[in-house]
């Protein structure tokens, strides 16, 4: 007997155009809960994305002592703040399901707090190395253990006799590591600073503004001090341009798509996937700008045309490490190579992107050759064919979007991750006009 399971998609490609909005960054929800749990006062969020990545950030704070009201339907939470000094010891390890950013940046948060606390999570994230924020983290002295073999999770975070502010140079730039050590400085005696080796997202610098908390920036390096007070406030989410990367690209590489994506942030240092793609030649308009919570935003008009492969510019990997998954699919439908060097950071995501996308790709017939720290792509015709996302849920609606330009349907496996970061993906990619559902244990194409 088969049953239907969101675990195995079909895709078989569609017509790409209209209007949608994209859910409530993720990035930005995550750190919206975290500074309003830690406010004075009553925060109310619109537009939070209610994917399981953020909604384990929520349930560790409402373990933590926080009141939070919602989400509903329409993403409106409310935190009744506690304060920098107001939150409770969990009765248990708090788990963080499949998110990166909530492990990192809650062991910093939870560095300068008056108890223990564990976190924990899925099999794929406590498989991910958390040295590089347990090593300026201890740095600062706070007493921040990993259990698992190498470094990787749980990490087990004890009470320290004080944190003190430390000036740090991140060795590879990393918009978490920088964001954890933030956090921690919060807590910590003196200036905390974080130079980066290259600009990285700063939602987390924006938001302690909104905030009422003061932040400093000279050139790369940003700074804080311990010792301040975060206010509530009303927050606005805007859309993600993680989650709009994929329509973007789908819209790109569909001959005659016109798509328009509206209220995308469009923050400089999340928007390397939208300069990458114009950098290969893509359609596409920003119109409408605007500010939203803080941030800028746009809607994003696409129109479907010819891509042409590059060599993608290294200073804006850091500013697109999260899409790279879909940019290899529209590296995949361009003419010509394109080459990705240094983002050996793939390798340490949700799965090894690297090394999935490069063989989900050469199983619909792509020449892509996986580098150490990148990849080679000569652009070319693909076939339908099943391919396995590893339960990595941007490899798995990248893979999605490739349908578009395979000339049979594509069968995904490992696709339920998709809940993590885009739960009503498979919604908004049937309005924009793609064919993609749920199939059925057994079944498939020959």
């Amino acid at each position: 007997m088969t049953r239907s399971t969101d675990d195995r998609l079909i895709a078989r490609g569609g017509t790409v155009r209209g209007r949608v909005r994209m859910a409530g960054d993720k990035s930005i929800s995550h750190r919206a809960v975290m500074l309003g749990a830690l406010a004075e006062g009553e925060t109310r969020i619109t537009g939070f994305l209610a994917g399981e990545d953020c909604l384990a950030t929520l349930a560790a704070f409402r373990r933590m002592g926080v009141t939070i009201e919602g989400p509903d339907a329409g993403g409106n939470v409310r935190v009744d703040g506690v304060g920098l000094r107001g939150l409770r010891a969990p009765d248990g390890p708090l788990d963080m399901g499949n998110s990166g950013t909530s492990m990192r940046l809650m062991a910093g948060l939870l560095a300068g707090q008056a108890f223990a606390a564990t976190l924990t999570g899925d099999a794929s994230l406590c498989n991910r190395p958390m040295g590089r924020v347990t090593e300026p983290l201890a740095r600062m002295g706070a007493a921040v253990e990993a259990q698992g073999e190498g470094g990787r999770p749980p990490l087990r975070i004890r009470p320290a006799a004080s944190l003190h502010g430390i000036h740090y140079r991140l060795p590879v730039a990393s918009a978490q590591v920088k964001s954890a050590l933030l956090l921690a400085g919060l807590y910590a005696e003196g200036e905390t600073c974080v130079t980066e080796p290259a600009p990285t997202r700063d939602h987390t610098e924006r938001m302690l503004a909104a905030f009422g908390y003061p932040v400093r920036r000279d050139g790369a390096t940003v700074c804080v001090d311990g010792g301040g007070r975060l206010a509530a406030t009303e927050l606005a989410v805007p859309g993600d341009l993680s989650s709009a990367a994929f329509f973007l690209v789908a819209a790109a590489i569909t001959p005659g798509a016109e798509l328009t994506l509206e209220a995308v942030g469009t923050n400089p240092t999340r928007r390397g996937a939208l300069d990458i793609l114009q950098a290969m030649g893509a359609d596409i308009r920003e119109a409408n700008p605007r500010t939203l919570g803080g941030e800028p935003v746009a809607d994003l008009e696409v129109r479907g045309g010819s891509l042409r492969g590059i060599d993608i510019p290294p200073e804006l990997v850091p500013l697109a490490i999260d899409e790279f998954p879909v940019l290899f699919v529209a590296a995949a439908a361009a003419e010509g190579r394109t080459v990705l060097r240094e983002a050996a950071e793939l390798r340490v995501k949700e799965s090894d992107r690297i090394q999935v996308m490069a063989d989900g790709l050469r199983a619909l017939g792509v020449a892509a050759e996986p580098l150490d720290d990148g990849m080679v792509i000569d652009g070319g015709p693909l076939h339908g064919g099943r391919v396995e996302a590893c339960g990595d849920h941007r490899v798995a609606m990248a893979f999605a979007v490739a349908s578009l330009v395979a000339d049979g349907p594509v069968e995904i496996g490992g696709a339920a991750a998709i809940r993590t970061s885009f739960p009503d993906f498979l919604e908004v990619a049937n309005r924009a006009g793609l064919e993609v559902e749920p199939t059925t244990e057994g079944g498939g194409h020959d």
